[in-house]
């Protein structure tokens, strides 16, 4: 029995020592971390829309029926940023940054039928989500002809 108590001693005297090493150990790995430098973040890409995406013609004319489609989808996805009249004050527009105010004519004006289709369907880098395969393809450029008409002319 004698020779169970001497390895007791011997381990509770151990312990000590082990919780030492273990925290010199954890603050020397902490102050290591602490010193790195976060990794750089990768420039922003520059966005581009594919030339043939560009030259997409729009299928739908722009009629009362498709202009009012179009506000109704405008009205689900895009107003929260734009706005509801498209002046890019709508209710999240402070969380993105350069959010386009379609009531500008020249805000498209450079802007092809194909190229807002193409930014509908799938977004913007991180300033603007994509609608993704959420719509069919007259649903988008129905409300490509919306946006159209909020130009204040």
């Amino acid at each position: 029995m004698k020779i169970n108590i001497s390895r007791k001693d011997a381990l509770l005297k151990r312990i000590p020592l082990a919780v030492v090493a273990l925290l010199f150990w954890g603050f020397a790995l902490g102050a290591q971390q602490k010193d790195q430098q976060p990794p750089a973040k990768a420039p922003a890409t520059e966005y581009k829309i594919p030339p043939e995406a560009a030259a997409k013609a729009n299928p739908v004319k722009p009629t009362s029926e498709s202009l009012a489609r179009g506000r109704k989808m405008y009205g689900y996805d895009c107003a929260m940023c734009h706005g509801k009249d498209g002046d890019g004050k709508g209710d999240m527009a402070s969380d993105y940054k350069n959010v386009t105010d379609f009531t500008k004519p020249e805000a498209l004006k450079s802007r092809t039928d194909g190229e807002l289709f193409y930014i509908i369907r799938n977004g913007k880098g991180d300033d603007m989500p994509p609608e993704g395969d959420r719509a069919k393809d007259d649903e988008i450029w129905n409300m490509v002809n919306y946006i159209r008409s909020l130009a204040k002319k």
